[in-house]
């Protein structure tokens, strides 16, 4: 057999074979980041919301647990935000407190992936997209209004209060990661100031506010808390002032 005839058809075989591995690695490549990023959606798993009480456990100091807390699921969707305060899109939940504390905490992750909370309030937005993978960089408030009674709250009413921020936070080391792998979930903890009535943590209408760190559009699920260490029965949390009304008229 002619060698100038073989020559050709081996560099042509070995060259097949290394593109076929280059192509088979590549989709490996692919199929490894997707299953990477699917398993972070999935593996977002809050852990126990410290308070800002701690204790001696052997040689650590570990964070007590809040005692109450509460669980909201959300959607937040483009154009639907409620302001715009900085150039940024704020959202906000509203919260009734019905008892004075001695302290509250608040964190917000995006998206709620497969996360599961026993007794969460699901609102409608969150229904009907809840295995949306979209998500978005939580940056959280908590304000405190003038609204003192239940008798107060109004859709008119909380347009014409007064909003005190008490406390903000961006990103929080504590919370788990989103997606991307980077920890930009969001976690407060306000103590309340027993002598100054804008900031104590009295009976009252309050407010979480929510957007993203840098100016944008705000996307996704999300999972909200809001914890105390004494329990609050009749608290209650809502995306509009009417579904506030109805939980805690009920």
């Amino acid at each position: 057999m002619d060698k100038r005839n073989v020559e050709p058809r081996i560099r042509i075989n070995k060259h097949y074979k290394q593109m076929k591995m280059k192509k088979t690695l590549t989709i490996l490549g692919i199929t490894l980041i997707a299953a990477l990023t699917l398993s972070n959606v999935s593996a977002q798993k809050l852990g126990k919301f410290g308070s800002l009480t701690t204790k001696k456990v052997g040689p650590k100091t570990v964070a007590v647990p809040y005692t109450d807390v509460v669980t909201y699921l959300g959607f937040a969707a483009p154009n639907t935000e409620d302001a715009v305060v900085d150039g940024k899109k704020f959202y906000y939940i509203y919260l009734w407190v019905p008892a004075v504390a001695p302290e509250i905490g608040v964190r917000m992750m995006s998206p709620v992936g497969s996360t599961k909370i026993k007794n969460a309030i699901e609102s409608k937005g969150y229904t009907e997209n809840k295995d949306s993978k979209d998500y978005f960089d939580t940056y959280i408030t908590i304000e405190k209004s003038n609204i003192l009674t239940k008798d107060k709250i109004s859709a008119e009413g909380v347009k014409d209060a007064k909003w005190t921020v008490l406390s903000r936070n961006d990103d929080s080391s504590e919370m788990p990661k989103n997606p991307a792998g980077r920890k930009y979930n969001s976690l407060l903890r306000y103590k309340s100031k027993a002598g100054d009535p804008l900031k104590a943590l009295s009976v009252g209408l309050y407010r979480i506010g929510f957007t993203t760190y840098k100016k944008g559009e705000v996307n996704g699920t999300f999972l909200a808390q809001v914890a105390t260490p004494v329990a609050l029965p009749g608290v209650g949390i809502a995306k509009t002032i009417d579904e506030l009304l109805t939980q805690i008229n009920e």
